[in-house]
C-alpha cells in the first residue's frame, strides 16, 4: 500500500509540474505540454525459471500520459495504464483407445493485471519520430488463473472451461522494469507506438518459512514479467 501511495504521488506531482509547464511555456517559446490518452496491447511472458511451458498471452494495455518537453530534441512521459500481463501454458495428446480414436488439447493462463506507472525520457531523433527508455513501476491489482480443456472423440468434442480462483496472495504487489521503445506521429495529434519492457523485480510473494523460496514453491526461481506493448496514442 506504501508503494502505491508512493507512485501515486510521484505521478500526481509530474502532473502537477506538466500544468505548470504547460503555464510558462505559454510566455516562451518552447513547445506546450501536451496530455493524451493511449490504447493497445500487450504481448507478455514470465521469464522461464520454474515456467519451461510457458508461452506468451495477449492482453489490454491503455492509460493516460502527459509529454513534458525539457527542449527542442527530449522530453519526459510520466503514464498511468492499467496493463494485463501473464503466461499461458498449452499441452495436447493424441492416440487409441480400445479401437476410439482421441484428441486432448489444455491450456492454463495465468492473468496478471498491474496499475502501471512508466515514466519515460523521450528524444526526438526527427519532428516526427523518438525512442524512448525509463523506468516502469507496477502495483498489482488482480492476479487469476483460468483453466480450459477440449476432448474430440470420434469426432465428438467436449470443451471446458473453469476458473480457478483468485491467486493474488502468492504474488507480489509491486513490480518494477525498464522500458525501451519508439514511436511516430501519424499527424500532430495522433500517432503509433512500441515498447519492450524488462522485468526487473520477483513477482512471487516471499514465503518466510522456507528458506527464502517463494509462496509457490518454485525452488527459490525468480519469474519476471516481460512485455512487448504496441498500441496508439492520442494528444489534446
Amino acid at each position: 500500500m506504501k508503494k502505491l501511495i508512493l507512485g501515486i504521488a510521484v505521478t500526481a506531482s509530474s502532473l502537477a509540474f506538466a500544468q505548470t509547464t504547460t503555464s510558462s511555456s505559454n510566455m516562451s517559446s518552447t513547445s506546450p505540454v501536451k496530455f493524451g490518452i493511449k490504447a493497445g496491447i500487450n504481448v507478455s511472458s514470465i521469464s522461464k525459471d520454474g515456467y519451461e511451458d510457458a508461452k506468451s498471452k495477449v492482453g489490454f494495455a491503455g492509460g493516460v500520459f502527459a509529454n513534458i518537453p525539457v527542449s527542442e530534441m527530449f522530453s519526459i512521459q510520466p503514464e498511468v495504464m492499467y496493463s494485463q500481463m501473464g503466461s499461458k501454458v498449452t499441452n495436447s495428446s493424441s492416440g487409441t483407445i480400445l479401437g476410439n480414436s482421441f484428441t486432448s488439447k489444455s491450456s492454463a493462463t495465468l492473468n496478471l493485471d498491474y496499475i502501471t506507472v512508466p515514466l519515460m525520457l523521450q528524444f526526438r531523433a526527427t519532428p516526427a519520430f523518438y525512442v524512448e527508455a525509463g523506468p516502469e513501476f507496477g502495483f498489482l491489482v488482480s492476479a487469476k488463473t483460468k483453466d480450459a480443456s477440449t476432448t474430440t472423440v470420434n469426432g465428438s468434442t467436449t470443451t471446458t472451461t473453469s476458473e480457478s480462483g483468485d491467486v493474488k496472495d502468492y504474488f507480489s504487489g509491486f513490480n518494477m522494469g525498464v522500458g525501451l521503445g519508439l514511436g511516430y506521429d501519424i499527424t500532430p495529434n495522433f500517432g503509433v507506438s512500441a515498447r519492450y519492457v524488462a522485468g526487473f523485480t520477483d513477482i512471487n510473494k516471499k514465503d518466510s518459512n522456507t528458506n527464502g523460496n517463494t509462496s509457490l514453491q518454485n525452488d527459490g526461481n525468480k519469474n519476471r514479467n516481460n512485455t512487448f506493448q504496441g498500441g496508439v496514442y492520442f494528444k489534446f
